[in-house]
């Protein structure tokens, strides 16, 4: 989430121009669009910061369950907790719904061991520049820092807030303060609920006096980006209230704890994650508005390097061009892993509208075409 600094490992840099490259060789040759069955009446947009495709697709890395590179102080624990002895089995370790279910049913593309390659092309590697290509379908050089400002893009969140049919059912939480830059909430016209700022009624729908007093009283690590959990918890308690048929929800913590090198509560916040989707997706299910008519799509911001530069992103990090993408639900056909093909973040945008049935590439020409394109 951090735009990374001067710490990054200058061996491991490239010219700018060649991540550019890759990313738009990658955007030319994404594969044709994974045909949906039908429109989805509800589309869930999940993120979780900065989680390296490598602990996705292979779990945890031996030479991370370490003091000096993984800053774990008790590694023999972490190594019994964590490591086994195939990928298969590791990477289920972290994140068993996402493996059991997700992958089992839906479609998950990003795995460079298969050909299959999802890839930013904003050429930036953090957060700003990523948020805005996946949610407004291109991305935009004038974004070249976390502290821009109001985005100047329309997100297609914005866009179909607009519209009759998801008027006050379009909402966005994220545990990160500058979503309500990225979101524009202030022109928006849907709700933006990110940051520490207690939740009100307007935002989660029914009153919750344990919950504000746990946004106003837990310590802060970081002065603008809350926990996980609360927020979560707050989340749970709109969707019930409020139904949102569009909905986005930003995950933090593994980015946080990546940039202070503390590769367990990474791992630990990623197996978080996983768990508080697996209960977002039970809950949803539950209620009538959902069932059978939802579809979440999964992904991250940006990459990261490996080895010494694993707690690092940005422009001069090998590696953090490589993101990883999942959908999964109402319209998905199970699929798998996908082999040999390509996919970029910038066309996440059009792929939510196209799920709904709707074409936000009539409205913004530049938008890359959606990945699953509705028949």
């Amino acid at each position: 989430m951090h735009q990374p600094g001067a710490a990054v490992t200058k061996k491991l840099q490239l010219p700018f121009v060649v991540s550019a490259f890759i990313a738009v060789v990658s955007l030319l040759s994404a594969a044709p669009a994974v045909r949906a069955q039908a429109p989805a009446e509800n589309v869930v947009l999940i993120v979780t910061d900065g989680l390296r495709w490598q602990e996705l697709f292979t779990g945890a890395d031996s030479m991370l369950l370490s003091r000096r590179m993984g800053g774990i102080g008790d590694t023999a624990k972490y190594k019994r907790e964590f490591w086994r002895p195939t990928a298969t089995e590791r990477r289920r370790i972290i994140m068993p719904f996402f493996w059991d279910s997700i992958a089992a049913k839906g479609i998950v593309w990003g795995n460079p061991g298969l050909g299959s390659n999802a890839m930013i092309t904003n050429g930036k590697k953090f957060s700003y520049p990523g948020y805005n290509e996946m949610l407004a379908g291109a991305a935009d050089p004038r974004i070249n820092k976390n502290d821009f400002g109001p985005n100047p893009n329309t997100t297609v969140f914005e866009w179909l807030a607009a519209k009759p049919a998801f008027a006050a059912k379009v909402s966005a939480f994220a545990t990160w303060g500058v979503f309500n830059e990225i979101f524009n909430a202030k022109r928006a016209g849907h709700l933006v609920f990110a940051g520490w700022e207690p939740p009100s009624m307007a935002s989660i729908g029914t009153p919750d006096p344990s919950l504000d007093r746990s946004y106003r009283t837990t310590t802060r690590i970081w002065d603008n980006n809350t926990l996980d959990a609360p927020m979560q918890a707050a989340l749970l308690n709109h969707v019930k209230a409020k139904k949102p048929r569009v909905l986005f929800v930003g995950y933090g913590e593994t980015d946080e704890w990546a940039h202070l090198r503390r590769y367990d509560l990474m791992l630990r916040s990623a197996q978080s994650v996983d768990a508080f989707i697996a209960e977002l997706w039970h809950s949803m299910q539950a209620m009538p508005e959902y069932r059978g008519r939802t579809t979440f799509i999964i992904t991250t911001d940006h990459g990261r390097g490996e080895l010494d530069a694993w707690t690092d992103h940005g422009e001069d990090v090998v590696g953090a061009e490589r993101i990883w993408l999942a959908a999964f639900g109402a319209g998905v056909t199970a699929r798998g892993e996908m082999r040999n093909a390509n996919v970029t973040q910038a066309q996440i945008a059009s792929t939510i509208a196209s799920l709904l049935g709707e074409d936000f590439a009539k409205f913004h020409p530049r938008a890359a075409r959606p990945f699953l394109q509705v028949r």
